[in-house]
């Protein structure tokens, strides 16, 4: 999924120039926290529709700030005691015996939906800067 930004490579170079390297680094790990925090809500909201146990919303996580071919990158995933990341897989996409199970696209529909307000988040986080 690519989605494309107007003004956001200006914003980060004008904050790189005033703070230095290092400051901005922190400045962007703080706005992809605050942008990722908001989808990470919208991922449980959607499983709320579809919860046995609660196991899968339990273990939502949210990774920390990292580098990916140049560019920060946060990620975020499935981690705790249940192995919920097996399931959630086959709850996004389904299977040959269940092709549509209750929660199929869920994280896709999260996504979609809290998009918009990531992105308003992320720049307003640099923005303030």
């Amino acid at each position: 999924m690519t989605v494309k930004l107007k003004g956001l490579k200006e914003i980060e170079r004008a904050l790189e120039r005033k703070y230095g390297r290092q400051k901005m680094k922190k400045i962007s790990d703080e706005a992809l926290l605050a942008g990722g925090q908001v989808i990470v809500e919208a991922i449980k909201k959607s499983f709320e529709s579809f919860k046995d146990t609660g196991a899968s919303i339990d273990e939502v996580t949210l990774s920390r700030p990292y580098s990916l071919n140049g560019v920060r990158t946060i990620k975020i995933h499935w981690k705790g005691p249940d192995g919920r990341y097996r399931i959630v897989h086959l709850n996004e996409f389904g299977t040959i015996k269940n092709p549509n199970p209750r929660g199929k696209g869920a994280i896709d529909r999260a996504l979609r939906s809290g998009r918009d307000t990531y992105f308003k988040i992320v720049k307003r986080h640099l923005e303030k800067g």
